[in-house]
Order: C-alpha cells, then sequence, then structure tokens
C-alpha cells in the first residue's frame, strides 16, 4: 500500500489522530521495547491501516520523537508553579528519573541528540532553573548541560539495571540483586579495593532514587559554591 492510499474500507478511521496513535505506541513500547514498535504492530493494535497512520507521521523516527516528547511533556507539566528554582530542580529530576524507569526508550531517545523535541524540552526547564539560580551568564550552559547529563545519565543508568534484572531472572528482587553485589563486594582484597570493600552495607541498604537525589543535590551545592547564595534560596 501506497505511504498515500486510503485505508480498507471497514477499518476503523474516524476516530483516529495523532494522539492516539502516541498512545498506542507508548503502550508497545513499554511492553515489548523499540524492536517492536512497527507500524504494522500500530495498526493491527489500532484496527486500521498503516495508510492511516502514514497521513498523521512519517516515519518511526518522527513517531519516536512524538512519543517521548508527549512522555516528557506530562514528566514536566507544573514544574514552572515551584517558586524555588532548587525545589524545580529536585522535581524535574525526580520526575525524570520516575518517568525513565517507567519508559526506558524514552532514555534511549533523548541520547540520540540536544536537537530532539523532549530534549530540548529538558535542557530548557533545567536551563530557566539554572539561571533563577543566579548561575554567571558566562557559566549557564555548562552547569545546565552538566546537569542534563547527570540527570539523564543516571536515570538511564537505574532503568538499564532494573530491566537487566528483570529479563534475566537471576534474582527475585532488586533488594537480593543488591544483596548479592553487596557480598560481592565485601569480599573484596582490602588492600587493592579498600573503598569499595568498606562501602558494601552502603550498597546493600541504599534506596536508588534517594541516592540519585543526593547527587542533585551535589551539584546544587557545587553551584552556590561558585555563584554564592542565589535567588530562591531557603
Amino acid at each position: 500500500m501506497s505511504r498515500w492510499a486510503m485505508p480498507p474500507r471497514g477499518r476503523r478511521t474516524e476516530s483516529l489522530s495523532k494522539d492516539a496513535i502516541v498512545a498506542a505506541a507508548t503502550e508497545i513500547l513499554d511492553a515489548d521495547g523499540e524492536t517492536a514498535l512497527t507500524f504494522r504492530a500500530l495498526a493491527s493494535r489500532l484496527d486500521t491501516g498503516a495508510g492511516a497512520i502514514y497521513w498523521h507521521v512519517a516515519n518511526k523516527d518522527e513517531l519516536l520523537a512524538a512519543a517521548t516528547a508527549d512522555a516528557v511533556d506530562r514528566t514536566l507539566a507544573g514544574v514552572d508553579d515551584t517558586d524555588d528554582p532548587r525545589e524545580a530542580l529536585r522535581l524535574i529530576a525526580g520526575r525524570v528519573f520516575d518517568t525513565v524507569d517507567e519508559h526506558p526508550w524514552v532514555a534511549t531517545h533523548l541520547s540520540r541528540g540536544l536537537g530532539q523535541p523532549g530534549m530540548v524540552a529538558v535542557l530548557d526547564a533545567i536551563g530557566r532553573q539554572v539561571d533563577a539560580l543566579g548561575v554567571a551568564p558566562d557559566r549557564l550552559f555548562d552547569t545546565a548541560t552538566a546537569l542534563l547529563s547527570y540527570v539523564l545519565g543516571g536515570a538511564a543508568q537505574n532503568a538499564a539495571n532494573a530491566r537487566r534484572h528483570a529479563q534475566t531472572g537471576e534474582v527475585p528482587s532488586r533488594t537480593a540483586a543488591l544483596g548479592q553485589e553487596a557480598d560481592r563486594w565485601a569480599a573484596f582484597d582490602d588492600e587493592r579495593y579498600p573503598f569499595v570493600r568498606a562501602m558494601a552495607s552502603s550498597l546493600r541498604d541504599h534506596d536508588d532514587r534517594e541516592q540519585f537525589l543526593a547527587g542533585v543535590d551535589l551539584i546544587l551545592a557545587g553551584i552556590d559554591a561558585q555563584d554564592g547564595p542565589a535567588v530562591g534560596r531557603g
């Protein structure tokens, strides 16, 4: 079928919209990952023809960009209502962490470049709050992109770890996985790896999200050390 051809008669078209297409694509991505997202699978889920979908999105890359942008828009909703830029940045970071944990494919698509619509939205949200902290103009870009890299990298790593444990089935839970890894750390040679061995109990008991947000706090403390107390500090 030509991409411009009308879908066969009897197929559902009247309720088809780009929002419906994005929602169905998100369901496929969440369930089976990016490789499972094909226009044939999407058409089957929507009970329509592939041609009808092409009226709204030109190709898979555009569809992935739209699904990612939709997830990011929901992630950032209401962030600007927070008066304190530090709290806003922690809110953005925590929400991105949760979104990527729920939709690991979001991090994969965002990593494809700063020109992605979703990436632009996250960077802009972070950058506006960094600016509100009073960071010097000549350090705004470096500061905002450093925070962006930490947030996306940390969120993606957490999601990758969770996905790996779920796929292998080697351990019954995250707690058990941490316990096994902590046991390995505790058994390391104390002379060669003294720090890692000493951190075994911390690894066993830590919370991934709290650890992630602690990293955000360290970056914010670094901003304070460089630029001094600024707007919005409580």
